[in-house]
């Protein structure tokens, strides 16, 4: 099996629309959350798809506003996110031949509110509807448009594991490079715009954080006052890639995934498990031999849901076991809101920022947290080398997800 490792990154979140951008407000501890028509949200705002990849080589962006240009808004903001990974990993410079080359995405759905809100003027006329609208409203036009813009000729899906599909996004491809089925994976998670029959049956569920005359103050993972997750909006990339390729072009890994581990609680509904959460979190670690004590750094699920934050605490504790208190742990949630689907990929380039930056971001709200015996970072950031990081995703119907990056050597 071959090593794995992320050579490329990519995001378009309401905290930074670029990497650069993005790392500065993790850093920083500046949140996304503000109020929206619909509620509270961390929206993607001020973005536009011609600027956003102005920056690409000039075949790559004549590609990309040719194929996306007309897609609906989460369509482009995934391929924009992917033209980030694509260039940091100079695949433009050192390419991959397109049969070499595969495509996850993660996430379902993922056209929900363009089908949405396309409705009262079909209603109105029939003739109204697009003409691609067939395409358009399944997942796999993400597929299909990120295929075309990166000529990717791989192996190509969807992955859907609710709030975990992130997680599952990363196994699947790194299975993909692993198994040497590709050389490389493009791994997108996609932005989800929720519609308004969504978030009321978020609402219901009791799983939306409350209104709050302070949006900033709204989202509050493993606080004792957290009363629901507040969605967000993100696309996020990862170009994952066999290690003997990226040394082939020359190419250095910003980090490698050095273990996962995917389980199902037998249950299909909204309730966590924690034997569940702690056979899965385990499991990763045996997977990149690693034991508790190595973990240097916890990228925590933590939606700031009232039992769910309160169950991942209690498996981070049994898991870690002796390493308990020595592992850093934050949630990005609290600053980019829960961005569903992409969750576990926008993590994963906030892990891999930190790692190679060599800091722990802030968790803002943990004022009084759920359990004493976890090294939370408060509401600054620290500096911290960090080696080895886990990045937890847990979804409805009981899936279960972890992953291991762990920082390259020749990162210190």
């Amino acid at each position: 099996m071959n090593r794995v490792a992320v050579t490329g990154t990519g995001i378009v979140s309401a905290i930074g629309a670029d990497v650069a951008a993005f790392t500065a407000a993790l850093r920083a501890g500046r949140t996304g959350i503000v109020a929206t028509p619909d509620g509270l949200g961390a929206p993607v705002t001020d973005w536009s798809f011609p600027e956003a990849v102005a920056g690409a080589s000039t075949p790559l962006r004549r590609r990309a506003l040719r194929s996306a240009g007309r897609s609906p808004r989460p369509v482009r903001v995934a391929v924009a996110a992917a033209v980030q990974a694509w260039t940091a990993a100079r695949l433009t410079d050192f390419p991959i031949p397109g049969d070499r080359v595969g495509v996850v995405v993660a996430g379902h759905n993922l056209t929900a509110r363009y089908v949405h809100d396309l409705r009262p003027g079909w209603e109105e006329n029939p003739a109204y509807l697009p003409a691609r609208f067939a395409l358009h409203a399944l997942d796999t036009d993400h597929v299909g448009t990120l295929s075309e813009v990166f000529d990717a000729t791989g192996e190509g899906c969807t992955v859907g594991g609710a709030s975990a599909s992130g997680n599952v996004g990363v196994v699947h491809a790194t299975r993909l490079v692993a198994s040497g089925t590709v050389d490389c994976c493009l791994l997108v998670g996609a932005l989800c715009e929720l519609t308004p029959l969504h978030r009321r049956a978020f609402a219901v569920l009791g799983a939306l954080a409350e209104p709050t005359s302070d949006p900033g103050r709204a989202c509050r993972p493993f606080d004792r006052d957290r009363s629901g997750f507040v969605p967000g909006e993100a696309a996020a990339a990862l170009v994952l890639e066999s290690t003997a390729s990226a040394t082939r072009r020359g190419v250095p890994p910003r980090a490698v995934v050095a273990g996962h581990a995917l389980a199902l609680d037998g249950d299909r509904s909204a309730a966590p498990n924690l034997d569940g959460e702690i056979r899965v979190i385990r499991a990763a670690l045996a997977a990149a031999g690693l034991a508790p004590t190595d973990v240097d750094y916890v990228n925590a699920h933590a939606t700031a849901s009232r039992r769910g934050d309160e169950v991942e605490a209690a498996a981070l504790v049994a898991a870690l076991g002796p390493g308990v208190d020595r592992a850093f742990v934050n949630s990005t949630k609290a600053l980019t809101g829960h961005c569903l689907g992409a969750a576990g990929v926008v993590e994963a380039v906030a892990t891999v920022a930190q790692l190679g930056g060599g800091f722990v971001h802030p968790t803002p709200n943990l004022d009084d947290p759920v359990e004493p015996r976890l090294r939370f970072v408060g509401p600054v950031a620290r500096p911290a080398d960090l080696r080895y990081a886990l990045s937890n995703g847990f979804g409805f119907g009981g899936i279960n997800s972890a992953v291991v990056l762990a920082r390259t050597p020749d990162e210190g």
